[in-house]
Formats: C-alpha cells, sequence, structure tokens
C-alpha cells in the first residue's frame, strides 16, 4: 500500500493513474508509431516538375477600376497633380498631401476655365470692398438693426423659398462645414468637405463659373468664417492647419500648424486678429495672427476629453463656452494656463455626447446645444455617413435658432428658444437629403443647407 496516510479520494486517484498507464502500456503505440516512421521515411515522395511561369505578355491583364486609373467615366484621362518639393509620399483621397505653408489659390481645375475663375475671384474681393465701406459707416453694428418683431419674422420665413437653380453640387465630398459672405448685393458661400476641399459659390451667377474648388487642405475642413473685419479674408480649419484665404493676394496662408488635431475656433476680437482654436483632445490653444510662424500663443487643458466647438461671447468677448463629450463650460480666456483651468459655469443635463453649443447672436444670454439624446424632441441620430447637427442661431434674432432635421420629407427646422417650431424649410422636387450643415445669412432672409455629397441648397 505505502499511501495509508493519503485520503481515500486520493487513493482511488493514484489507482485510475495505474490503471491508465497499464492500459496505454499495452496498446504499444510508441511500437506503432515506430513504424509508421519507418515507412514513411522508405516511400518516395512523388515530385511534380514545376510549370514554369508565364511571360508577362502571356498573362491575362487584371482589371482595375477606372479610380484607380485615374480615368474619368467619360474615358478622358485625369490629370496628375504635380508633386510638390518636400511633399509627403502619403496619398489621401487620390492625391498627394497639401504641403505647409502658403498656397496659390488656384482652382482643381487649373488648365480650365481660367476666365471663369478669375471672375469669380473678382466678384469676392469686390463684394468685400462694398462690406468694409458699409461697415465704417454703421460703426460695425449691422446685427442690431435687423432684428424682426416675432410676426414680421414667422413671414420672413415663410417667403423662403428653394428652386431648382439654386441647389448646386459644390465640393466632390460630405459638407462639414459652410461660411456665408456679408455681403447684401450677392449670396457667395463657401463649403469645406470631408477631404480638404474648399467651393466657393457666386449663388447670383447663371453660368457654370459660378463655382470653383479649392484644395487647401489635406484633412476635413470642421469650421470656416469669413473675417468680420475684412471679408476679403476665408479662414479654415482642418485637422491639422488654420489657413487664411487671401483673395486680395490669391493665397492661403498658413496661420496655425499642429501634430494633433483642430476640431473649431472663433475670433476673440472683431479685427479677427486673435482666434480660440479647440482640439479633439480636449485642449485648446490661443492663436495670434499677428505673430509669426506658424505656433499658438498658449495651449491649455480645459479638462475636456474631446472639444467639438468653441465660441466666443458676442458682447463680452473674454468668455467662451465649450462643448465636449458630455460637458459645456464657460471659461474666461484671460485667466487661462497650462494646466488647471476652472470653468466659470457649466451647463449640465447631458447625458451623451454633445455635438455643438453655441451662444446667442446679440445678448449671449443663451446658449443652444446639440446632443445625442435628443432632448430638443428631435432625431439628432446621424449615424456615421452624415455630418453631426448644429444648431446655430438665425443672426437676426436673438432666440430663435435652425437646425438640420431626419424627418421626411427631408427639412430644415427653426427652433424658438422655447423649443416651439416655428417652420420647416422643405421641397420635395428639389431637396431629398438631410441637411446636417447650415448656415444663415446675417442680415438677409438667407438659408443654406449642406448634405453628405457635397450639394448646398439655398432658401
Amino acid at each position: 500500500d505505502g499511501y495509508s496516510e493519503l485520503s481515500a479520494y486520493e487513493r482511488k486517484r493514484l489507482k485510475n493513474i495505474t490503471e491508465n498507464a497499464k492500459f496505454f502500456a499495452a496498446l504499444k503505440l510508441h511500437e506503432s508509431a515506430a513504424r509508421l516512421k519507418q515507412i514513411a521515411t522508405k516511400r518516395q515522395p512523388h515530385v511534380t516538375k514545376r510549370a514554369k511561369p508565364k511571360k508577362a505578355e502571356d498573362e491575362t491583364v487584371r482589371r482595375r477600376s477606372m479610380r484607380l486609373q485615374r480615368v474619368e467615366p467619360s474615358g478622358i484621362p485625369m490629370l496628375e497633380m504635380p508633386a510638390q518639393p518636400g511633399a509627403e509620399e502619403h496619398i489621401r483621397w487620390g492625391r498627394p498631401q497639401v504641403p505647409a505653408g502658403p498656397l496659390p489659390m488656384v482652382p482643381e481645375d487649373q488648365m480650365e476655365n481660367t476666365e471663369l475663375t478669375e471672375d469669380l475671384l473678382t466678384t469676392w474681393v469686390r463684394i468685400s470692398e462694398e462690406r468694409v465701406f458699409s461697415h465704417s459707416l454703421s460703426f460695425f453694428s449691422p446685427v442690431a438693426d435687423v432684428l424682426m418683431m416675432p410676426s414680421r419674422y414667422q413671414d420672413s420665413l415663410n417667403s423662403m423659398v428653394l428652386s431648382e437653380e439654386n441647389v448646386k453640387k459644390v465640393v466632390k465630398y460630405r459638407v462639414c462645414s459652410m461660411a456665408i459672405h456679408p455681403s447684401e448685393s450677392i449670396i457667395f458661400v463657401a463649403a469645406g468637405d470631408k477631404s480638404g476641399q474648399i467651393g466657393l459659390w457666386n449663388v447670383d451667377c447663371e453660368s457654370e463659373g459660378g463655382a470653383r474648388v479649392f484644395t487647401p487642405h489635406s484633412d476635413p475642413v470642421n469650421c470656416m468664417h469669413f473675417s468680420p473685419w475684412n471679408p476679403a479674408h476665408l479662414l479654415s480649419l482642418s485637422n491639422t492647419t488654420l489657413r487664411c484665404g487671401d483673395v486680395t493676394r490669391a493665397v492661403f496662408d498658413e496661420i496655425c500648424r499642429t501634430e494633433e488635431s483642430f476640431s473649431s475656433f472663433d475670433f476673440l476680437e472683431d479685427n479677427a486678429s486673435t482666434a480660440i482654436i479647440g482640439h479633439w483632445d480636449g485642449d485648446v490653444a490661443i492663436v495670434d495672427r499677428r505673430t509669426p510662424g506658424t505656433s499658438s500663443e498658449l495651449s491649455a487643458d480645459i479638462g475636456f476629453k474631446r472639444t467639438r466647438t468653441v465660441h466666443v461671447h458676442p458682447v463680452n468677448k473674454q468668455y467662451f463656452v465649450a462643448a465636449g463629450s458630455v460637458d459645456v463650460r464657460v471659461y474666461d480666456v484671460r485667466y487661462l494656463k497650462p494646466k488647471g483651468n476652472e470653468a466659470v459655469s457649466s451647463l449640465k443635463g447631458h447625458t451623451r455626447s454633445v455635438a455643438s453649443a453655441y451662444f446667442s447672436p446679440v445678448s449671449g444670454r443663451r446658449v443652444v446645444t446639440v446632443c445625442a439624446d435628443d432632448k430638443l424632441r428631435h432625431n439628432n441620430n446621424t449615424g456615421r455617413w452624415l455630418s453631426r447637427f448644429r444648431a446655430i442661431w438665425d443672426p437676426k434674432q436673438e432666440d430663435c435658432f435652425v437646425v438640420g432635421s431626419m424627418a421626411r420629407p427631408r427639412q430644415i427646422e427653426v427652433f424658438q428658444d422655447t423649443g416651439k417650431l416655428l417652420h420647416s424649410f422643405y421641397n420635395t422636387d428639389c431637396l431629398g437629403s438631410v441637411c446636417s450643415i447650415n448656415v444663415v445669412h446675417p442680415t438677409k432672409n438667407v438659408l443654406v443647407g449642406g448634405n453628405s455629397s457635397g450639394r448646398l441648397h439655398v432658401f
């Protein structure tokens, strides 16, 4: 026995092990394995002669899509974009990445219709000069002069219509941002798409030359503004760069560049010399356009995991509101520091991701936010193929805002700050898609909606 000190369970276990060992020994598996190995070594493998590879001219040509061959559907070869000195080899959206530094204001189809391009840019210069002159006469207070009584405002909404000639594909991919020129003589719109393109459209021009596409960025154009001081400047922000398109010099200057990822920006002063920029990683940065170089003046951690939008108070410009993952907070830019920043105010109640937050246009006493919790009693779940909704205030009204809608028929909706739906813009013949990104003219009854295929709709 020798195992009397073991428990009954352990003795039973050892007995089973011993019996199993005797059973496998009786099968003589090791001898069988040795015989199989001996047979395998004696058998010669059947060798087949390898066929010669076919010559290249005998091989069947692999089919390649017209996109990969850089050929338009019409069969006309696409123009190759010349390589820029020092440009990265990485290709995005079918073309080399845009190099750092200033870029000439040359459209994508630079070999065609140069006169039409010149006409478009000349129009931009002309209406900008008109606007600067009117600003000097009105002492920079155009908004306060156009506020309407509720009944008159309702009538103005009812009078705005969409026609077929005011629908145009301006950029190639999904619209991520838009800006409208403040001119009162011509409707002039800029749209930025997912690939880094910026499309300029003179809506009042009936010819094909009314729109041109430029590529100053390699990444999505997340935010755009015409300078309130000089609308001959169009500032655009992509993931990696903030640029200023100066039409008087026909160049896209580079103001700021980052290794992180920019999300949005707004001007801190009426002269647009300084700006605050939000980062996708949660930080904010201060940029002074008068400072040489492309670095920010200050980078500040405000405690956000993600900062989607930043917006400066219209009256007290030391304050800005930031919208993050589930956070909406107001900060004082005068007290920003690299770490340990405290909010002046926190707007609580959001339970899911916040897409945007903006002060009301005149007093700044209200803030409108868009959240994925649908708190507007509104379907905000756009999915991955559409730009997220951003509710924007109508600059002509202190208490009314515009937001895209998932409702059918497809429409753009206007709400009062009470939650009352004032108006729905729709046209079943001309609008059949969701307009996630919208912009409203500061003084005229003009609304522009942009969709996921690069098409703009002007009511």
